[in-house]
């Protein structure tokens, strides 16, 4: 776009009424602000020079000046020797740690995550071959390439390790955010992730809203990071991302990445809000429709089904219409799908599926994923 002037000119005389435009970039670049610009139009998102803030490094940082909990570990790392280093020292404060994490700092739905198992391994000075063979042998998410090419990008964006969160019941929920123009923060959504891969590191899709043993409690420590934010003069959307265990005392959440951009719960949540009407409650956690009943999702952006890259968007569209999945206007539930120009080349589909419960919800995502697969198996 910015190598084409006239086309720019073109887009500027489609705004009819520039005082009321404005651009809103997915995850905002210097080229983004300097299309704004050109515009003449302003840009809600973060400023580019402010998006330090959302690497892993900084989001740290931020947790650690807010006050709230987050894993022990050490930032602004880049290179193995850093890595080592740091691993040592956390071992040392944490003998108990049996597993670390590192992440690259620009790192994105849990690619550049890499756990590595530090069982049975003490600080010994001695012992640093060893913590240095364990990191070298850590595991990658798929397509991350090989430990020099993790090595390599973690010397140009820098990055971080720290103790990862055990236990057998660890959801993983996230508080969406934004900060207006005028600085007011505002609490937008709470969701439980729905994690995989192989390393169960990778963002799939997410739960509407979160469980609400927790919801109101996270949103209240989210909200601290987003003042400190207003006062740095960011604007636009972000997310802070939790980690859970349980207590005798109920559950404790680990803050563990601050998203400076949109993600991959902003569009079921806004489609949820276009096809309902209604607004999310910061106070009780929940989502209320403008007749009061209370609304819940399940949605993904990656579902998988073998052989759905034989149809085209009209076949999901046309299957959905036959058996009923569609969003029903009148009973505001059923699911919405998306994405679906990702289906020929990579045969996967989004799906947002609303219900009037959290086991409505799950049902209705459940039978949309039964659906497809038994179109899918016919088609092969």
């Amino acid at each position: 776009l910015l190598d084409r002037p006239r086309l720019i000119d073109r887009i500027r005389n489609l705004i009819v009424a520039p005082d009321r435009a404005h651009l809103v970039p997915f995850m905002t670049t210097w080229a983004d602000r300097e299309l704004a610009m050109r515009l003449g139009i302003p840009m809600y998102g973060a400023d580019p020079k402010d998006i330090h803030f959302g690497t892993k490094s900084e989001g740290r940082k931020l947790f650690a000046r807010a006050g709230i909990s987050h894993p022990a570990g050490a930032e602004d790392l880049h290179s193995l020797e850093d890595v080592v280093g740091a691993t040592m020292r956390l071992l040392a404060r944490s003998p108990d740690v049996d597993r670390v994490i590192v992440k690259h700092n620009d790192g994105v739905s849990g690619f550049g995550n890499a756990i590595v198992d530090v069982t049975g391994l003490t600080p010994d000075a001695e012992r640093t071959d060893a913590v240095k063979e364990r990191i070298c042998s850590m595991t990658l998410n798929e397509n991350a390439g090989t430990i020099d090419d993790y090595l390599e990008t973690l010397a140009v964006e820098g990055g971080i390790v720290e103790a990862l969160i055990g236990g057998e019941d660890l959801p993983s929920p996230s508080v969406q955010m934004r900060i207006t123009p005028l600085g007011a923060v505002e609490v937008l959504s709470t969701h439980d992730q729905i994690l995989g891969g192989e390393s169960g590191q990778v963002f799939m899709g997410s739960r509407f809203p979160a469980n609400p043993e927790y919801s109101v409690q996270i949103s209240r420590s989210a909200r601290k990071v987003g003042e400190l934010l207003a006062e740095r003069g960011v604007i636009g959307r972000f997310a802070v991302d939790f980690m859970m265990t349980r207590t005798d005392d109920g559950w404790q959440h680990h803050a563990i990445e601050l998203n400076l951009r949109k993600g991959g719960t902003t569009h079921p949540f806004l489609t949820l809000q276009f096809l309902t009407d209604g607004n999310y409650d910061e106070a009780s956690g929940h989502f209320l429709a403008p007749n009061g009943q209370r609304k819940f999702y399940v949605a993904s952006d990656h579902l998988v089904v073998e052989g759905l890259d034989r149809f085209t968007p009209q076949d999901v569209l046309d299957v959905a219409l036959m058996e009923d999945l569609h969003f029903n206007q009148a009973t505001q539930t059923g699911s919405v799908f998306h994405m679906l120009s990702a289906l020929p080349t990579h045969g996967y589909v989004g799906v947002t599926s609303v219900g009037d419960s959290a086991a409505e919800a799950q049902d209705r995502y459940n039978t949309v994923v039964s659906v497809l697969t038994k179109e899918a198996e016919a088609a092969r």
